[in-house]
C-alpha cells in the first residue's frame, strides 16, 4: 500500500534535503542559496499546516 504524503510533508522533506546538501558544501553562494531554500520550504510547510488546521477560525 502506498502512503500518500501531504504537501507539508513533501516541503519538510525537501527542506531537510537542502539542509543536508548545504552541510556538505564550503561557505559560499551556493551554500547560502540552499540554506535560504531550506528556510523558505520549512516556513511554507508550517504556514500551510497552520492554514489547514481545524482550529483556525475566520475573523468575525
Amino acid at each position: 500500500m502506498i502512503k500518500q504524503r501531504t504537501t507539508e510533508q513533501k516541503w519538510h522533506e525537501q527542506s531537510e534535503a537542502a539542509k543536508e546538501e548545504a552541510a556538505k558544501l564550503p561557505y559560499g553562494k551556493l551554500k547560502n542559496q540552499l540554506l535560504q531554500e531550506a528556510r523558505q520550504l520549512h516556513t511554507a510547510s508550517q504556514i500551510s499546516q497552520w492554514l489547514s488546521s481545524p482550529g483556525l477560525q475566520p475573523p468575525t
